[in-house]
């Protein structure tokens, strides 16, 4: 069973449908409005910052998740300059983007560890490794990632669960399309690629993680070469 979480916001509703097309098991998680489409039957409303709900969710669908692939896409964004940020929304996203993500993570892991199977995988952002003006928030709730995957990694293996982060660049959807036309064309310049990447791509890489049993505790960068 796959689980998606976010499936209203571009990357996560990629994913979703690409999943639902290839009629693999699917489950996945909005915050707010449920999208419509008779696809989205079994997409369940969560605030993954609640640990009390993602508990929850995870015990409803027990018993039927088995091989659990749990895809962590939710998440959100906020910039800002540091020395004028509002600290209640800088707070905010590192709910969101870290403990968010650990909640849904600490909440499949005791049924991973009953099977003796799981893979984790993590959307995370080239933000982290590069910076960039005003997004110290994103950036360190994406860096926090990097540090948990690789102790749920060493506390997991002899159990048959995998966890890594995809660190992503910049994609034709998404948070992409609110980047103001003379900023992506700046952006493009960085990438060797010299282009935006096709999301199929991302689809490819959860692919490559879902079926290489040996690869834990890692991020693949997946930037079209950024420098």
């Amino acid at each position: 069973m796959i689980i998606i979480t976010g499936i209203t916001g571009g990357i996560g509703n990629y994913l979703y449908n690409e999943y639902f097309k290839s009629g693999e098991e699917i489950i996945g998680t909005y915050h707010l409005n449920k999208p419509e489409g008779n696809q989205y039957e079994n997409c369940h409303p969560l605030d993954i910052t609640d640990w009390l709900q993602a508990e929850s969710f995870m015990k409803n669908i027990s018993g039927k998740a088995k091989n659990i692939t749990l895809i962590n896409c939710a998440g959100i964004s906020y910039n800002s300059f540091a020395h004028k940020s509002d600290v209640s929304e800088w707070a905010n996203v590192i709910n969101v983007n870290l403990t968010g993500t650990f909640n849904l993570i600490r909440a499949v892991l005791p049924l991973m560890r009953e099977q003796n199977f799981g893979r984790i995988i993590n959307l995370s952002s080239v933000v982290a490794q590069t910076g960039v003006l005003g997004t110290s928030a994103y950036a360190a709730s994406k860096a926090g990632l990097s540090g948990l995957i690789k102790s749920v990694a060493l506390e997991n293996a002899h159990k048959s669960i995998t966890i890594n982060n995809i660190n992503l660049g910049y994609f034709k959807v998404g948070m992409i399309n609110t980047i103001p036309e003379e900023i992506q064309d700046k952006i493009k310049s960085k990438i060797a690629l010299s282009e935006f990447g096709d999301p199929q791509n991302i689809f490819n890489t959860i692919q490559y993680i879902r079926e290489t049993p040996y690869l834990t505790g890692v991020g693949i960068d997946l930037n079209g070469g950024m420098l």
